[in-house]
């Protein structure tokens, strides 16, 4: 459950920050979404490091596809 609000407050955060017009992929750049996602995990304080690692590792690699922006269907 820790993890579906923290994703949910990604998706708002995306949403909020993303330059794409309304209905669009609400694409942030990785470097702002890693900071947020950290941010959150780490006043979340339930999930690992390693579990945080490994997720921004993965949408990293999405998002290097996709000229360094996170798209909210990465997560």
């Amino acid at each position: 459950e820790t993890l579906q609000s923290l994703l949910s407050s990604m998706k708002q955060a995306c949403e909020i920050l993303t330059r794409d017009p309304e209905g669009g992929a609400a694409r942030i750049p990785f470097e702002t979404f890693s900071f947020l996602y950290l941010y959150l995990a780490s006043i979340d304080g339930e999930i690992s490091e390693t579990e945080t690692n490994a997720f921004l590792d993965d949408i990293k690699e999405k998002a290097d596809k996709h000229s360094g922006m996170v798209l909210i269907r990465h997560f």
